[in-house]
């Protein structure tokens, strides 16, 4: 496996779009997902994307936020054509290793629940479904 993981920038803006796309996960481009939010995202301590690359082609990313509190590992995606190599869970642990750096002893992340390959991804780097919370959201927009 010749993989390298490397933290990205918004110079990675089309790229991580564009796995984003092919591996399925939706996108609020008018939103959160902008490259103007996404760069302001980026310039936070907290927060990194890391970006994984097999032989030079980029077919992986992931964001890890610290809230302060909690490490959360958001939007992890693979190019399909690149899944069952191990690298979302070489993702998910680079994650977990930069936000212990910062302090984070509680790994979160937020999957639904029909979304079974992420579910046993989580569950094989070590995560438990805790069922009993619900999660609520207050948007802004459709695009937040």
């Amino acid at each position: 496996m010749a993989s390298e993981i490397k933290k990205l920038s918004i110079d990675n803006y089309d790229d991580i779009i564009r796995i984003w796309a092919i591996a399925g996960l939706p996108y609020k481009p008018k939103g959160r997902d902008s490259k103007e939010m996404m760069s302001r995202e980026m310039q936070f301590a907290g927060c990194c994307y890391f970006g994984l690359f097999d032989e030079g082609q980029s077919v992986g990313t992931a964001i890890a936020n610290y809230d302060g509190r909690r490490g959360w590992i958001n939007r992890v995606a693979i190019d399909p054509d690149y899944r069952k190599k191990g690298y979302a869970g070489l993702l998910i642990d680079t994650c977990q290793q930069f936000l212990e750096s910062l302090g984070a002893v509680v790994m979160c992340a937020l999957i639904e629940d029909i979304n079974y390959p992420s579910i046993t991804t989580f569950n094989k780097a070590g995560f438990t479904a805790e069922k009993q919370y619900l999660y609520f959201v207050k948007r802004q927009s459709d695009d937040a």
